[in-house]
């Protein structure tokens, strides 16, 4: 057997943006919210039918929501669903880093979700 030998990279915390995608930031937003969704739908025991009604939406849609395929899904409809499965969201906003060109988007997830 022979020995390749592979190439590691450290990964900046985004996986969006090491694969080179654009708008990095929002997608990583928008796949912290999704996991948050899928967590609290799994921890309810929801089916996707009982979840689409709950989030207002046709249960096709929620089976792209719990599968990641977020395309169709806004930060703010995200943000919507949060509400209606009983979370509080807090918006903060501060002045960048110096160190940074542009501002950042973050989610910073607390307490049990």
């Amino acid at each position: 057997m022979s020995a390749k030998k592979h190439a590691v990279e450290t990964s900046s915390g985004n996986v969006f943006k090491d694969l080179g995608l654009p708008d990095a930031e929002q997608r990583l937003a928008k796949a912290e919210l999704a996991r948050v969704i899928r967590r609290l739908l799994q921890e309810r025991d929801l089916s996707q039918a009982d979840a689409a009604g709950i989030l207002g939406i046709a249960q096709p849609d929620a089976s792209d929501l719990v599968r990641g395929r977020l395309a169709r899904f806004s930060m703010e409809r995200l943000e919507r669903f949060l509400l209606a499965l009983g979370m509080d969201i807090r918006i903060q906003i501060a002045p960048r880093k110096r160190a940074s060109k542009r501002g950042a988007l973050t989610v910073e997830v607390v307490g049990a979700a």
